[in-house]
């Protein structure tokens, strides 16, 4: 890579990834904080991950995965 315009663009591309990948770190250094909170006020950690990963879903992508876990539980005798 001789070109002196693409090395530039390319040292601006890697940096810039770099101090995306630290703040990334830090946000997720952050969630963890948050977390660990919510422990210490009694919060069931695992069930408030799984809260936030539904939260993130389509309301009737859940909607369909449920009725369809119901309809499994009920096959093999496991019905609520």
């Amino acid at each position: 890579m001789d070109d002196p315009v693409a090395g530039d663009q390319l040292k601006s591309i890697v940096q810039r990834i770099e101090r995306l990948e630290e703040e990334k770190k830090t946000i997720a250094d952050d969630i963890k904080e948050v977390y660990a909170e919510a422990k210490g006020n009694g919060y069931d950690v695992k069930v408030l991950r799984k809260v936030i990963a539904l939260r993130k879903r389509d309301l009737d992508e859940r909607k369909e995965e449920e009725a369809i876990l119901d309809l499994y539980l009920q096959a093999v005798g496991e019905s609520a």
